[in-house]
Order: structure tokens, then sequence, then C-alpha cells
């Protein structure tokens, strides 16, 4: 994976970040939210790689959007536990990852469009 491409990179590791949380919601048995967790956020880094071999600009934008939209769903999965105390983990790194990357498509999400 490129080094340059800050998106791509940050949202692969926040991937691996929510694999290794979902073991843990998994091992203290939370496996309805965890499964929706778990795909929304992979969905991320894979609409963004998708994103690369996008055949024009509309389409470019189009999966960084489903990326954005993505995001912000699993904002809502890592909010609704962080909330319902169904696990003893603290998700606040998680949610200020989420929201970070919620910022950086928005803004090529933007720019692309402009």
């Amino acid at each position: 994976m490129k080094k340059d491409n800050v998106i791509q990179e940050k949202s692969f590791q926040f991937a691996l970040k929510i694999i290794g949380l979902y073991k843990i919601l998994i091992a203290q048995k939370e496996f309805i939210i965890s499964k929706q967790l778990l795909r929304s956020a992979t969905s991320i880094g894979a609409n963004v790689q998708e994103s690369t071999a996008a055949y024009s600009r509309k389409d470019f934008t189009h999966k960084l959007s489903i990326s954005s939209k993505e995001a912000r769903e699993t904002k809502y999965w890592l909010m609704l536990l962080n909330e319902s105390d169904l696990v003893e983990v603290d998700l606040k790194e998680y949610i200020n990852d989420v929201d970070e990357l919620i910022r950086i498509l928005t803004a090529i999400v933007k720019s692309s469009q402009g």
C-alpha cells in the first residue's frame, strides 16, 4: 500500500484496529452490534481502495461518498456501544479515529465535486 495516500493508509489502519476491537467485543459476548461495526468499518477502506481505480471523477467521488457514509455508520455503532454499557471497553479513541476519517473524506469529496 502506498504510504503517500493518507486516506488509504488511515482507513486500512482503522480497519485493522476495528478487527482487534471486534475480537474483544466477541470475547465479551457482544455479537450483534459488533458484526455491524465490523462490516461498516472495514467497508470504509474497501471503498477508498476501489476509488483508486475509478474511471472518472464522478466515480471517484461516488466511491469516497460511500466511504464517508460507512464512516458515519461506524461512528453510530461505536457511540451506541459506548452509551449502552453492553461492553466494558473505552471506545473514545475509536470514535476520535472515525471522526478524523469523516473529516478527511468530507474534505476530499467536497474538493472533488468543485
